[in-house]
C-alpha cells in the first residue's frame, strides 16, 4: 500500500488532494500548522472529514519546527512527498513578509531535506502562477522566463524552485514542481475571491473588484487540479543520463531530475464573467464597487498546459460555470444559508 506525507493536509488542496489519494487505498500522513491566517474551524472540518476515512493519520505541525517534521516523517515512512503547505496569499505578503520567509523558505527547506533522508521516490512541490509577474506573452509556459514576480510571495515561491532544482542536481532526488492558476472550488479558502463574494453576495454586501473589472484569471477547478497533481506522482522526472525520450515543451532539467509543470484550465477569463456566475448560482444580484488594481497584482493569467497533458495525457477542463456552481452549493450547505 503506497504512503504519501502531505504537508498543508488541512489546506484546500491538500484537503482534497488527500481524499483522492484516500479514495484510491493510500496511507496518507497529513502534516498541517492549523495557523490562523483564515478560519481555523475550517481546517479543522477538513481534517474531521478525512479522519472518517481509513488510512488517514494527521498531526498539526509547523514547517519550520525541523525536528517535528522529520519524527513525523520517520513515523509516516513514506514512499512520495506532496508539499503543498505555504504561507499563501499575494496581498498579505506586502503585510507580512517575514511569514513567507518562516513558512516558504526555511519549511520547505525542511521538507527537502526530509526528502532526502528517506530518499523518496518522487517530491512534489507546489509554485504558483505569479512566478510568471510580469510576463505578457500568454498564455505562460513552463519554459517562459521568470525573473520578474511583482509580489513578495511570488518571490519565495521562484526561491522554491530553485532551491528545489540545486536539490535535485546535488543529490540526485526526482522533484516536480507545480504551478497552480487560481484554484477554486467546494472547501475553499475564505480569502479568495470566489468565496468573499459569493458571502457578500449572500449577505448583500458589496464586492471589491479591482482594476475596474479588467482582470483575466485562468479559473482552475480544484478536483482537476488534484487529479493532474495524481497523475504527475507517477511522471517521475528521469535523471540527466537517463536517455529518456523527448517530451515537447518540456522543462525538463538538462542537469538534474528536475521539472515543472503547469496546471491550468488553459482559459483566460474575464473576472466580471466569474461575478456573473456567482451571481446566476445564487439568484442575487452583486453590488459592485470599482477599484484600481492593487499592489501585488497581475492583471492576467493564462496557462499552457500541454505539458501537463503530454506527461500524464490529462487536461482540466471543468467549466467555470459549473464549478462555481458546485462550490455556491456546498457554501450554502456548510454555512446553512
Amino acid at each position: 500500500m503506497p504512503r504519501a506525507l502531505i504537508t498543508g493536509s488541512a489546506g484546500f488542496i491538500g484537503f482534497h488532494l488527500s481524499r483522492l489519494l484516500l479514495e484510491e487505498g493510500w496511507q496518507v500522513w497529513g502534516y498541517d500548522g492549523m495557523t490562523d491566517y483564515y478560519e481555523v474551524a475550517l481546517k479543522e472540518a477538513r481534517h474531521a472529514a478525512l479522519a472518517q476515512l481509513p488510512g488517514f493519520t494527521a498531526r498539526e505541525g509547523m514547517l519550520e519546527d525541523a525536528a517535528g517534521l522529520a519524527d513525523f516523517a520517520a513515523a509516516a515512512k513514506p514512499d512520495i512527498i506532496v508539499h503543498l503547505a505555504a504561507q499563501a496569499g499575494v496581498r498579505y505578503s506586502i503585510e507580512n513578509p517575514a511569514a513567507y520567509v518562516d513558512a516558504n523558505i526555511v519549511g520547505s527547506f525542511n521538507v527537502m531535506q526530509v526528502a532526502l533522508e528517506h530518499r523518496v521516490q518522487h517530491l512534489l512541490m507546489a509554485s504558483t502562477s505569479s512566478v510568471y509577474g510580469a510576463n505578457t506573452k500568454m498564455p505562460y509556459a513552463e519554459t517562459d522566463k521568470c525573473d520578474t514576480q511583482m509580489s513578495f510571495y511570488a518571490a519565495t515561491k521562484k526561491a522554491n524552485e530553485a532551491m528545489a532544482h540545486s536539490w535535485a542536481h546535488i543529490h540526485g532526488l526526482p522533484i516536480t514542481m507545480f504551478r497552480f492558476f487560481t484554484v477554486y472550488g467546494p472547501w475553499g479558502r475564505p480569502d479568495m475571491a470566489l468565496f468573499k463574494f459569493t458571502k457578500a453576495i449572500l449577505g448583500n454586501e458589496k464586492i471589491d473588484i479591482y482594476n475596474h473589472g479588467e482582470m483575466y484569471r485562468d479559473f482552475t477547478y480544484v478536483e482537476d487540479l488534484v487529479r493532474g497533481i495524481r497523475l504527475l506522482v507517477d511522471a517521475v522526472p528521469p535523471a540527466p543520463d537517463a536517455g529518456a525520450a523527448p517530451v515537447a515543451g518540456d522543462s525538463l532539467s538538462p542537469v538534474a531530475p528536475w521539472r515543472v509543470v503547469n496546471i491550468g484550465n488553459s482559459r483566460k477569463e474575464r473576472l466580471l464573467d466569474f461575478v456573473e456566475a456567482i451571481e446566476a448560482s445564487t439568484r442575487r444580484k452583486a453590488i459592485r464597487n470599482y477599484m484600481p488594481i492593487q499592489p501585488g497584482d497581475v492583471p492576467a493569467t493564462w496557462a499552457d498546459a500541454s505539458l501537463l497533458q503530454a506527461l500524464t495525457g490529462y487536461r482540466p477542463q471543468t467549466d467555470m460555470r459549473d464549478g462555481v456552481a458546485k462550490f455556491v452549493e456546498w457554501y450554502r450547505d456548510y454555512y446553512q444559508v
